[in-house]
């Protein structure tokens, strides 16, 4: 699974998901939604890199700085997201470049490929943690049971075998379908980083068959006698 490429990534990730015109950034909702996902990370118990909070100080400025009257002069005011425009645009070349290569090797490394019958649905899109984190974010906004009894205390190993004796048997199994309707906010993480664990291990990966579309996790082949605990 792609790790954290930094702030930038997941800028490019809000800015793609809104639709929203890379020149001319809605800051103040740009901005509420980066936090949202600074606070996500919090909750899960990740490493937040320094890069990442800079950023989000960077952006608090800048909505600071367009929340003040305008100064009646003669020069016109400089944009304040100029400077964060331009990294992105850089930014976003270099990583189209890097894809691009990315893709190449994909290509050629697939010049002789396995048969596959004609059943078999084609996955195209591979996804970043940003992708995954927007999926666990509906799911925490689902309706929690009105009614929550602690269960024993509920392990990220324990979850990582449940999933892996799901996708054993399945194959393949959509996202929110490793979720109950009636887990609570706890169970819900702890469902997540055990998914987390699984992708980072290489036992399963996580497509989607266009951008923001359903996620389909696989089991990678090689894993279906593997066992984690």
């Amino acid at each position: 699974m792609p790790v954290f490429e930094g702030p930038l990534d997941l800028l490019l990730h809000l800015i793609k998901q809104n639709k929203v015109d890379i020149y001319n950034i809605p800051i103040a909702l740009i901005t509420k939604q980066y936090l949202e996902y600074i606070e996500l990370m919090r909750e899960l118990d990740l490493e937040i890199a320094s890069e990442f909070l800079l950023m989000a100080a960077t952006l608090i400025y800048i909505k600071s700085k367009m929340l003040l009257p305008k100064q009646e002069q003669f020069e016109e005011e400089e944009d304040p997201r100029k400077e964060l425009v331009e990294q992105l645009i850089e930014y976003e070349k270099i990583k189209k470049a890097s894809d691009f290569l990315k893709n190449q090797y994909l290509i050629w490394s697939k010049a002789f490929p396995r048969t596959t019958s004609k059943e078999e649905e084609v996955f195209i899109e591979e996804l970043n943690i940003f992708d995954l984190f927007q999926a666990l974010k509906k799911i925490l906004d689902r309706p929690q049971p009105k009614v929550y009894i602690p269960k024993e205390t509920i392990k990220v190993e324990e979850k990582i075998e449940q999933i892996l004796n799901v996708l054993k048997v399945k194959k393949s199994v959509y996202f929110e379908q490793l979720f109950e309707p009636d887990s609570s906010r706890v169970e819900i993480i702890v469902i997540f980083l055990a998914l987390l664990e699984l992708l980072r291990l290489g036992i399963a990966r996580a497509y989607q068959d266009k951008p923001f579309g359903k996620i389909l996790i696989n089991l990678e082949e090689g894993n279906e006698n593997r066992n984690y605990l």
